[in-house]
C-alpha cells in the first residue's frame, strides 16, 4: 500500500495510507486504542475495489507519526483538524469519516466541528454519546471504588509506564477480553482502583494469562501491534483519554447544534461499550436527526472490522451504495 507523509498542522505529520481512484468520492478510515491504520487492512480494498479514494493515517501519537509531548494536542478540536488537514492535502472538498473506537469519537467530533466537510459519518463501536457532565465525574459516580481504565489512564504517568514495559502482554490482554469470544467467556468480577493494573484487569476478566492470538488476529499482525508501541509507547494515546474533560467544555455547546448529514452506526452486539450503554443506540435516532440505520452484528465484540471484515464491509458498502 502506497503510505505518504503528510503534515497536518505545525511540525505536527501523520504516516497516511492513500489509495484508490476517487471517483465515487474520499474515505478517511480512523482506528481506534490501542490500534493503528493496521487495524483497516480488511477494509482498504473493498472499499477502493468500489471506487473509492481511501486515506487511513495512523493518528497523533501512534505508530510512527508524530507524538507531541503537550497533553493539549490530543484534544478532540486537534485530532478532527487533522482529518480536515488531510483532506485539504487532496483538495477534496468533503469525505465519507469512518471511525471505530476513539476513531468513532473523532469522527463525530469532525461533524461538530467541521460540518460541510463531512458527506457522511460511520461510527463503528463508540455511539454518539452527549455526556451529561464532565466525564470523568460522570464515571467516578458509575464505579465508583471500583477499577475502570479510564480513571486508572487519567493519573499521569502510571499507565504508560504499565503498558510501555510489556506492550504484547497488554495488547494481547485486551484483544481478548473485548472480542466476542473473550465477552462470551468473562468469568472475573469488580476489583478496587487501589492497586489494580490494567493488563491484570483484562486478564482477571477472562480467566488468567492467554499466550496466543484471538482467532481475528494473526501472529504478524500482534508483533506488527507490538512493533509500532514499542516505537510510539503508550503516553500519546493515552493522553487522548485525558483530554476527555477537556472535550466536553470544547464540544458541548456544539454539541447543542444537530448533525444533520447522513450517520450510520454499526458495532457486534457483544461489544461492551454497546452492552455498557445500550440507552445511547435508541437514543442516536433522537440525537441524530438525519440518523440512517444501527446495525449490530451477533456474536462480534469490539474489534468488529477485524473479528467479522466481510460482513462488516458487505454492510458498510451496502449502506455507501445508498448515498
Amino acid at each position: 500500500m502506497t503510505v505518504r507523509r503528510v503534515e497536518v498542522a505545525n511540525g505536527i505529520e501523520l504516516d497516511v495510507i492513500d489509495e484508490g481512484s476517487g471517483t465515487r468520492g474520499v474515505a478517511v478510515l480512523l482506528h481506534g486504542f490501542p490500534e493503528s491504520s493496521h487495524s483497516w487492512r480488511h477494509q482498504v480494498s473493498p472499499l477502493v475495489d468500489a471506487g473509492w479514494r481511501v486515506l487511513v493515517p495512523d493518528q497523533r501519537g501512534y505508530a510512527s507519526s508524530s507524538a507531541p509531548p503537550e497533553l493539549s494536542a490530543y484534544r478532540g478540536d486537534m485530532l478532527a483538524d487533522d482529518v480536515i488537514a488531510l483532506l485539504d492535502d487532496i483538495n477534496a472538498d468533503d469525505a465519507v469519516i469512518i471511525g471505530h473506537d476513539w476513531g468513532a469519537i473523532v469522527t463525530w467530533h469532525v461533524g461538530q466541528r467541521h460540518p460541510s466537510r463531512c458527506r457522511a459519518l460511520i461510527a463503528a463501536s463508540v455511539p454518539y454519546t452527549p455526556w451529561p457532565v464532565h466525564p470523568t465525574e460522570n464515571l467516578k459516580a458509575a464505579h465508583g471504588d471500583n477499577f475502570f481504565y479510564i480513571l486508572y489512564f487519567q493519573t499521569p504517568g502510571i499507565a504508560d509506564e504499565e503498558l510501555n514495559a510489556d506492550p504484547e502482554r497488554f495488547l494481547l490482554s485486551i484483544a481478548h477480553m473485548a472480542s466476542g469470544e473473550g465477552m462470551r467467556s468473562l468469568v472475573g468480577g469488580p476489583l478496587p482502583a487501589e492497586g489494580t493494573r490494567l493488563t491484570d484487569y483484562f486478564e482477571h476478566m477472562i480467566g488468567g494469562r492467554i499466550e496466543g492470538c484471538p482467532p481475528w488476529m494473526t501472529p504478524a499482525d500482534l508483533d506488527l501491534y507490538t512493533k509500532q508501541f514499542t516505537t510510539s509507547g503508550f503516553t500519546g494515546p493515552i493522553n487522548w483519554y485525558r483530554n476527555l474533560d477537556a472535550n466536553f467544555d470544547i464540544f458541548d455547546s456544539i454539541g447543542a447544534e444537530p448533525l444533520t448529514m447522513p450517520t450510520f452506526f454499526i458495532a457486534g452486539d457483544l461489544d461492551p461499550v454497546i452492552l455498557g450503554r445500550p440507552e445511547y443506540l435508541a437514543r442516536m435516532n433522537a440525537d441524530l436527526p438525519n440518523h440512517q440505520a444501527t446495525e449490530l452484528i451477533e456474536g462480534i465484540g469490539h474489534w468488529v472490522q477485524q473479528e467479522a471484515p466481510d460482513e462488516f464491509n458487505r454492510i458498510v458498502l451496502r449502506w455507501l451504495d445508498s448515498l
